[in-house]
């Protein structure tokens, strides 16, 4: 685990090939996405590492419900009774209603080379006993609860990794939460910078690739990605020439 203030109020933190955010205030913490069923000791263990405890969690936003920004969200709700707010179709999602993720077939696909194997090494002991993990205390948040949180956002739709994949923006810092529609390196991927997943992650690549690009009509000057660095230098010029590309 890695943590890594971005702004004067959110801190970034690294766990297993994937990232979770922290958004702290005088009004508590904001947990953004929270990592894979195995992260959950680090993710508990990194509020604390701020100076807070789990008592001062106002909610968990996830911006889409893959296992690996999902995984810690069972402790939180059980641990600390904390609402956990997605998109309103990611709800669905969520409560596998129906189930949007990489399959066990396309995972043997990336074992024809050496960084797939590894990812898939990596992704199985980070998972292990928690394939069907579901958030059944997910609800939609509306623009008044979202503001009102410690940090303050502003969801944004952003459909195509998934059906209700939603990143969250907080105006007060420029921050863009831009979970898995757009991010800036992946274990599997081939380098690092703004870029998609690989098409294998996402539901519907055109429309991954159209809300990646409307990402930049936000005016953003910090970019937290749900995989790779985050990015706090040039980042409008660097979303505006991602958008015409």
């Amino acid at each position: 685990m890695k943590i890594d203030q971005v702004s004067d109020s959110v801190y970034v933190v690294a766990g297993t090939n994937v990232n979770w955010a922290l958004v702290s205030d005088d009004r508590g913490v904001t947990v953004v996405d929270a990592g894979y069923p195995a992260d959950t000791a680090a993710v508990l263990s990194s509020v604390s590492q701020i100076g807070h405890q789990l008592g001062d969690i106002a909610a968990v936003l996830v911006t889409h419900a893959h296992l690996d920004h999902i995984g810690a969200v069972p402790a939180l709700v059980e641990r600390a009774g904390v609402p956990v707010y997605t998109g309103a179709e990611e709800v669905r999602h969520a409560k596998r209603e129906y189930l949007q993720q990489i399959t066990p077939l396309q995972m043997v696909g990336q074992l024809g080379s050496r960084r797939g194997a590894v990812w898939v090494a990596q992704t199985l002991r980070a998972c292990v006993g928690h394939i069907g993990m579901s958030v059944p205390t997910a609800v939609a948040a509306d623009a008044e609860t979202l503001a009102a949180l410690p940090g303050g956002f502003v969801a944004v739709p952003t459909p195509g990794h998934t059906n209700g994949h939603t990143a969250y923006f907080m105006p007060s810092e420029g921050v863009l939460f831009s979970g898995d529609a757009l991010v800036t390196g992946h274990p599997i991927a081939r380098g690092t910078g703004l870029q998609l997943l690989p098409g294998v992650f996402n539901h519907d690549e055109a429309g991954t690739l159209a809300s990646a690009r409307s990402l930049a009509d936000l005016g953003a000057e910090v970019l937290v990605p749900g995989h790779g660095l985050p990015i706090r230098e040039d980042l409008p010029a660097l979303l505006g020439a991602f958008a015409r590309a």
